[in-house]
This record gives structure tokens, sequence and C-alpha cells, in this order.
């Protein structure tokens, strides 16, 4: 069987290099020609553990494809995934340019029946303009070829995608036709002998999944985020209340860690695109609402617990981070908690250090050289007034205490993600700030 997938950002260079895996013939079409000739020699464009390995084994096994010409890939291509960018517009909602223009450009090229699925996080109902599109395009050339559309929502994390993509815990698939239905099993059994699920159901129930999905999972951070604050104001340890309701199997414990609010290119963009379909069609997401309001208050909450501290005079302090990307595993700068803090804190007349494993060189490319990049964790506390956990990276979870206190201008850290011990950090003589 033969592929085309078309967008090679990290839901299309994931989909595209796991299929691959498991022996199908993928090419990955992309218009970005520097892209496309940097992952022809194995050059990724963003980290993923694992997927650099899986991209050049399967380049040199000759299953793995890059071009720039969509028209090319489509011979003898039976199934095609859009898989190109939905970025929101101003008031919120999905932009469905891109996804159009790959619907529009199959349809001036198909020679034979194709089935193309949709990929991207898309709202309700653009399976349908998808279809219309392609249909347009058939009408004007006169041709009357068959064609099927799908939607195939992808649930991958972030720092664990490929594991997530090869061994999925369920595969949702939108449909209407038999024949859709058959080709997408086909695609996917080999991913399926762990005996996790296929589910399939109609186009715009599969649409609405993704966006369900992540909604809830946004939902679960920013009511433990609430929980975490009030727990502060009236003395009670957010850390043992997690433990207390995650112990019940109707809650459980993924999701609700408290920190300072969730970023990345999912949950805030998708958040964003419910709430503004819904307004479209006159219902109110009343607590979708509320989720991104939370979200949005609680990245300044180590701000403003360093205002705090230093009495409201923060002017000319050295401020050290220890992360930068959203969440650890990767180098995804988009909505970071970390780039809302640095804009107050240099607004605030402090200077800023930071280091990060991975995403120093992404951090760079968003806000140029505003702050100072370190070679490790320990040269980023050299003078520091506080130090800021931001990500949960590994190497941060037992730091020598010693040579922390030691480098810095002040023992006081603020920790947004709740990593070290209250009573350690105590007798070690550090000022330690937690969340709840």
């Amino acid at each position: 069987m033969k592929i085309t997938i078309v967008g090679t950002g990290y839901v299309g260079l994931v989909t595209g290099a796991c299929f691959a895996e498991v022996g199908i013939d993928v090419t990955c079409v992309d218009i970005d020609e520097r892209k496309i000739e940097n992952l022809r020699k194995g050059v990724i464009p963003i980290f993923e553990p694992g997927l650099e390995e899986i991209v050049i084994r399967n380049i040199e096994k000759g299953r793995l494809h890059f071009t720039t010409e969509l028209k090319s890939s489509l011979k003898d291509t039976e199934v095609i995934f859009s898989a190109v960018g939905t970025p929101p517009d101003e008031d919120g909602s999905a932009d469905l340019k891109y996804v159009l223009d790959v619907a529009r450009e199959v349809g001036r090229n198909m020679n034979g029946y194709v089935l193309i699925v949709t990929k991207s996080t898309v709202p309700v109902g653009t399976a349908k303009r998808v279809k219309e599109a392609m249909q347009e395009e058939l009408d004007a050339r006169g041709e009357n070829l068959s064609f099927d559309v799908a939607s195939n929502p992808e649930f991958l994390k972030e720092g664990a995608a490929v594991d997530d993509f090869l061994r999925p815990d369920r595969i949702v698939i939108g449909i209407e036709s038999e024949r859709a239905e058959e080709i997408m099993s086909k695609l996917y059994k080999p991913f399926t002998l762990n005996g996790h699920p296929v589910i399939f159901m109609d186009i715009a129930s599969a649409e609405m999944t993704k966006y369900a999905a992540n909604a809830m999972l946004a939902t679960r951070i920013s009511f433990m985020n609430d929980i975490a604050n009030l727990c502060e104001i009236i003395g009670a340890d957010v850390d043992k209340v997690r433990k207390g309701i995650g112990s019940d199997p109707r809650i459980g414990h993924k999701f609700i860690y408290p920190g300072i609010g969730y970023g990345g290119s999912c949950f805030p963009k998708d958040v964003k695109a419910l709430i503004k379909s819904a307004d479209e069609n006159g219902y109110s997401m009343r607590i979708l609402k509320s989720v991104e309001d939370v979200n949005d208050d609680q990245k300044s909450v180590l701000f403003n617990k360093a205002v705090r501290h230093f009495k409201g005079d923060l002017k000319g302090k050295t401020i050290a981070l220890w992360g930068l990307s959203f969440k650890p595993q990767t180098d995804d700068m988009r909505e970071a908690p970390s780039l809302v803090l640095i804009d107050k804190f240099l607004k605030a007349g402090c200077k800023v250090k930071a280091y990060d494993p991975v995403a120093m060189k992404e951090a760079r490319r968003i806000i140029g050289d505003s702050i100072t990049y370190c070679r490790d964790q320990y040269e980023a506390l050299e003078g520091a007034d506080c130090l800021l956990l931001i990500t949960e990276w590994k190497e941060f979870r037992i730091p020598n205490l010693k040579v922390m206190k030691e480098k810095m201008q002040s023992p006081v850290i603020f920790d947004g993600r709740n990593i070290y011990d209250v009573q350690e950090m105590k007798e070690m003589g550090f000022a330690y700030y937690r969340i709840g």
C-alpha cells in the first residue's frame, strides 16, 4: 500500500515515519523546499524522542520519501492524509485555508479513486467542506472520479508521540462508506495487534472527539490549578488533596497536577476553536471560557509570588529560569508559560538567565537575545536573586542544593511544578514557594 502525507509538521512527520516503520510506502509532501531537502538527509526540524532514528531508518530502507510535489506523489496513491496546520485566526477559530488548499489540489490532480483523510485538528463540518472543494475541482475538469473523505484525529503527546502512534490506546476514525472503512482497517491493522480498539463513527463525531478530548484535559488542569490557588489561601496542601481525589478511580491521577498553566500547540488552540465554534452556532461553552481564564491567570502566578516576596521591588533583580519549553521532552515553546513570565520580568526591569536542555535554540528564535542563555542549570544560578522552576525536566529533579545556595545571590526558589520537598528546602535555608 502506498500513502501520501501532506504536511511535515509535528503530526505529519510522526504519522509518515510510523506508517513507514510497519512497511508501508510513504511519501511526505511539504511546500517548504529547505525542510524537504533537510528531511531527505535525515535532519529533523523538531525535537521528539525516537523520531530521528525512525526517519533515518526508513529513508535508508526506501519506504519513506520526501517531496514538494503533491501531483507527482498521487500516482498509485490510494490514501492521502492531510496533516497541514490549522492556526487560530484572530477570533480564535481554526483557519482552514491550508486544509482546503490540499483538497483542491488533490481534486485538480487525482486520476483515480482516493480516500482523503483529515489528520489535522479541525472543527465539525470540515469534512463536508473538503468534499465540496474536491468535487468543485473535479467538476471544473469534467471528470467523474469517485473519492471518499474521512476524519482520523491524532492523540499524540509531545515527548511520547512515536510510542503513542506505534502503540495507540485507541484509534478514532470517522467514515461515511464501507470502502473507506475497509481501507482504514487494513491500514491500521499493524497498530491494533495489542488489542486496543479502532473506533469507527460518523465524521462529525470524529471531528468533535478530538476537540472534546483536549478540552476535557485542559479542564482538568485548570480545575486543579483553581483548587491549588484556593488551598494556598485557606491553608490546605494541594498535593495531599491531589492524592486524595486521584485515588478515586472515577477521577484518576492523570492531568490533576497543579502547575503554571498549560501551553503547547494543542490545548490553547483547540479550546479557543471549540469556544468559537459553539459561539457561531448560538451556544456558549461556559465551562471552557472559565478554563481559559484560569489558565491565562495561572501563567502569572510565579511572577506574582516574586512580587510579593521582594515587596514589589523587582527592578535590577536577576531571575534564573530552569526550563523554557511548555513541557519536558520537547522544544515546543508555543503558548509556553515561560514566555509570559519572561515578558513580565523584563518589563519589571529584571535580568533573566535561563537554561533548558533542548529549547534554547527555539527560545532564541522567538524572543532573540533579550535574556541570557546558559550552558547548564548551575550557570543560570550565578548571581541570581531567585530561581523559577518552569519545566520539570528530569535533570532538575535532584539538584545539588549546596551548589545552588553557593551560586545564588539569595536562596529563593519559586517551584512551578512542586517537585521539591518543602521540609528539605527549609532545612537547607531556602525561601521556598510552590503551587498550592
